[in-house]
């Protein structure tokens, strides 16, 4: 019996390990705001737009044009679309807090 509590206690701590969201960008020297985008779907992001505005939620999808938002950060029950060519950075969380 300790045994098998052993063996499961150290599957389950593997399968959290594995599961845990990627943290950071992922940056490549030929990256597109599209490709940096792909790497981010489920993760929540904050872009800042040409227009100088910041908004900041989930990223659900994106296209060779549009990105679609969901989870506003403090505006959960809204979800957007932002055009691709609107953005002038993205910007992610690239480490827990201590």
């Amino acid at each position: 019996m300790k045994t098998f509590l052993i063996l499961f206690v150290t599957v389950v701590v593997c399968n959290m390990a594995c599961a845990a969201p990627s943290i950071g960008l992922g940056y490549k020297a030929n990256d597109t705001i599209e490709a940096v985008l792909q790497r981010q779907v489920g993760q929540v992001v904050e872009l800042r737009l040409e227009s100088g505005e910041t908004i900041k939620g989930k990223v659900a999808q994106v296209s060779a044009s549009i990105l679609h938002l969901s989870e506003l950060v403090g505006q959960e029950l809204f979800e957007a679309v932002v055009v691709l060519d609107d953005i002038s950075s993205v910007i992610v969380r690239s480490a827990a807090q201590k």
